[in-house]
């Protein structure tokens, strides 16, 4: 019976991401009816699924944290390709979409994510137990990302607006890149046991139990599907996006939501990845994830933005209103309270998830 449904998941894991490739080469730059809308939106669920999925193998194979770091880079580079490319089409009504976008993907991530693990892991297992170094270390990262890139051009004056000046968006990006490279060494080299999974008794988890590692064979297949997977998953994400901007306007809606509904489309493999460790009660797993997706997006796409301003003509607008950064600060605040003594209860999910509820309402009614 188990080798059934593996066989089975192995087939419709093959055929799902070949055909999102097919379908975004028909769609790619075209005019869509309604019919069609629902269709792409259907093969992007499964494109989704199936991304989660051969994640998992990877992950199995090469172990963690290699396992989330493969996921988080692979869907924050198509991310990144996505943004830069909705700039390019869209002038000066998408002079914020980088930011909006980012900010979107730090607060679904810190807040959304990880509210919805610990809530998980603590409901199922009674705490959520992690490796308060590592995850310290991911979100004093992010925070710092953040409030550079985000903050800062608020209160700069060298440039009218909150915008960088040229220099002060190089300082960002290789910053920005220069703090990533940092954290990715210490998560995969020095210091890798900190971002380890940890049972109840404290000593960290090295290998999956009861499983068998898959073949080098089976995780090359499962990388290069992953990445025809999320080439769909973006790339018909954009195909949508006109549609999803239309219903934006026609709803009254600011245009800041285009970005919050990119970046949840985005986000779904690793939210769905996430939460099944969380199952397992490999809540650390999960905080990689989380914190290393919110990391990657502000890391790669400020320094590809900044590349990608030297031919867009448009403005760059990076730094956030004031009501933004008080959810910024009160996230990161709340977040080093839960991270401090490494378990946490539902209580502190549910902390969490109210946050990204009161970003999500003030996004829709600022």
């Amino acid at each position: 019976m188990i080798a059934r449904r593996r066989r089975i998941a192995a087939q419709w894991t093959t055929l799902v991401p070949l055909l999102a490739v097919v379908l975004l080469v028909l769609t790619w730059g075209r005019d869509l009816p309604v019919v069609v809308v629902a269709l792409v939106t259907l093969v992007l669920a499964g494109a989704v699924l199936a991304a989660v999925h051969h994640a998992e193998v990877v992950a199995h194979r090469v172990g963690e944290p290699f396992g989330s770091l493969v996921l988080a880079i692979a869907v924050t580079i198509i991310e990144v390709a996505l943004i830069v490319t909705l700039m390019v089409d869209g002038g000066d009504k998408s002079a914020t979409l980088a930011r909006d976008t980012v900010f979107a993907a730090v607060m679904i991530t810190c807040n959304g994510i990880v509210g919805l693990c610990l809530l998980v892991a603590s409901l199922r297992h009674g705490t959520a137990v992690f490796n308060p170094e590592g995850t310290g270390a991911a979100l004093a990262t992010v925070a710092t990302l953040a409030t550079l890139s985000l903050v800062l051009p608020t209160f700069t004056t060298s440039k009218p607006g909150p915008e960088f000046s040229t220099v002060q968006l190089t300082f960002a990006a290789l910053s920005s890149l220069i703090l990533y490279g940092l954290f990715v060494a210490t998560q995969t080299v020095r210091h890798r046991d900190y971002f380890l999974p940890i049972p109840r008794h404290g000593e960290v988890i090295t290998a999956e139990e009861h499983a068998e590692a898959p073949t080098a064979l089976t995780a090359r297949t499962s990388l290069a599907l992953l990445g025809l997977a999320l080439v769909g998953v973006v790339g018909l994400a954009k195909g949508v996006s006109p549609t999803i901007e239309s219903g934006v306007e026609a709803a009254g809606l600011p245009h800041a939501v285009v970005g919050v509904i990119i970046a949840l489309l985005v986000l779904l493999p690793e939210t769905i990845a996430a939460l099944r460790s969380a199952r397992r009660d490999r809540v650390q797993t999960s905080l990689n994830l989380a914190l290393g997706s919110a990391m990657a997006s502000i890391g790669l796409t400020i320094p590809a933005v900044a590349l990608a301003s030297v031919w867009l003509s448009g403005p760059l607008v990076l730094g956030l209103g004031s009501t933004h950064m008080v959810l910024l600060a009160l996230t990161v605040v709340v977040a080093s309270l839960t991270v401090v003594p490494g378990r946490a209860t539902p209580l502190q999910g549910g902390v969490h998830l109210v946050l990204l509820a009161a970003y999500l309402e003030l996004a829709i009614n600022p």
